[in-house]
């Protein structure tokens, strides 16, 4: 990060969020509002986060700063594709992504931020590689006996055409 973009962070306090990491060995702060917000369908980020889909805040490299734990991050760069991911060694929680062919930007999980990041996550980024598995906005109903917990009921079988029973 520049010496600039440092001297700005400090001024503008109010205009950064913080994000952590599960332990808290490491702090992020992002420039307010961050440049865009999506879902990741892909299987890279579905691999990389261990989930149906990662959501991303997009940034602007300038804009992003490690303010504690920057030597508790461990990296793994894709051979094939150049992207590089860091994530917390202690944790294992993911925490920068950086796409090769985005040198100037910064990807961040959504869920590292408690509060606001100025941008809420309108896109879909590879929908099309989502799991058959993966929640799809099916109607929920409470588990009877599980408080907390909602199901989609079991799948119901429909009756061949022309069978009355």
């Amino acid at each position: 990060m520049s010496q600039a973009a440092v001297k700005a962070f400090g001024k503008a306090r109010a205009g950064i969020a913080a994000g952590r990491c599960s332990c808290g060995a490491v702090r992020v702060e992002i420039g307010v509002p961050a440049f865009w917000a999506w879902h990741d369908h892909s299987r890279a980020s579905r691999r990389a986060h261990g989930a149906a889909y990662a959501t991303y805040v997009g940034c602007w490299r300038s804009r992003v700063r490690v303010a504690k734990g920057e030597k508790q991050l461990t990296r793994f760069t894709d051979a094939a594709t150049g992207d590089t991911r860091a994530f917390c060694a202690r944790c294992g929680t993911p925490v920068l992504y950086a796409r090769a062919r985005s040198p100037k930007m910064v990807n961040l999980p959504r869920a590292l931020f408690d509060t606001r990041t100025g941008r809420e996550p309108l896109y879909h980024v590879a929908v099309e590689d989502a799991p058959e598995w993966a929640y799809r906005c099916e109607t929920l109903r409470p588990l009877k006996g599980y408080p907390g917990v909602v199901w989609t009921g079991p799948k119901r079988r429909r009756r061949a055409a022309g069978h009355m029973f």
